[in-house]
């Protein structure tokens, strides 16, 4: 099998190419002590997900250097384009069968049985995290106890979505995490286009206007608004007036 250099993707935390065997391999470096207890294979284990449009996964290479573990997973091509940058500034046009297929996707994956553990940005999800997170930027009265916990993509941006054929790639993080932080996430990547934050919301409503959506709407907002936001993320705005909105929902009484 031979790479083709001139259709290789890098991105934050990976590199992709072509092959000349009409597959992509994506290959991702992880410093040893960012490898979680439960493994690193969150694609592979992605492979048994049913109603969940993705490429199909079809092998791996592990090996490991001094400081690093490497690995290399062979999957089918995506059947379309990136819709775009994890952060968008302008609207894509989706077809509403393109919705249709996110939310069945989403919808289907929150639930299936897994005993993994999400790990957004290679950091396990917890309570305490969420707790931290939240309390670092919202000081007001409210609890912050996460009541439901199912299976996330926990990377959920529209770089690992493809349009106008709906595919959710990258599950290098996926596994079990508060309701509602895919589609927070989502929401969050839409926020600088607010006709499209706002088609996310809409659509999944189920999700953000539940309690814990409620919170995961607040634990992106912080990850916005807190110490390593951006001063100049277009987002601040809209993250800010949202999660007073939010706060005032979910304060007692």
């Amino acid at each position: 099998m031979r790479l083709l250099p001139d259709t290789v993707v890098r991105k934050r935390r990976t590199v992709g190419a072509r092959t000349d065997r009409d597959t992509w391999v994506r290959i991702e470096r992880r410093l040893l002590d960012k490898i979680p207890d439960q493994g690193w294979n969150g694609t592979e284990c992605a492979a048994r997900l049913e109603g969940v449009a993705r490429p199909a996964w079809r092998r791996c290479v592990v090996w490991r250097d001094a400081e690093a573990a490497w690995r290399a997973d062979e999957t089918d091509l995506l059947p379309a384009a990136p819709v775009g940058t994890a952060v968008l500034s302008a609207a894509p046009e989706l077809p509403d069968d393109w919705w249709n297929a996110l939310n069945a996707s989403l919808d289907a994956l929150a639930v299936q049985h897994t005993r993994r553990v999400a790990t957004p940005d290679t950091v396990t999800i917890t309570q305490a995290l969420v707790t931290e997170s939240v309390r670092s930027v919202f000081s007001a009265d409210f609890d912050t106890a996460v009541e439901r916990w199912v299976p996330a993509h926990a990377d959920l941006n529209w770089a690992n979505m493809t349009a106008p054929v709906f595919s959710l790639f990258d599950w290098e993080d996926w596994g079990n995490a508060p309701l509602g932080l895919d589609s927070a996430s989502l929401w969050a990547s839409s926020l600088a286009v607010p006709a499209l934050a706002e088609r996310v919301r809409h659509e999944r409503r189920s999700d953000l206007e539940s309690r814990d959506g409620k919170l995961m709407t607040l634990y992106v907002c912080s990850k916005i608004l807190g110490r390593y936001g951006h001063p100049d993320d277009p987002r601040r705005e809209p993250a800010r007036r949202t999660a007073e909105q939010v706060i005032e929902g979910l304060r007692p009484g």
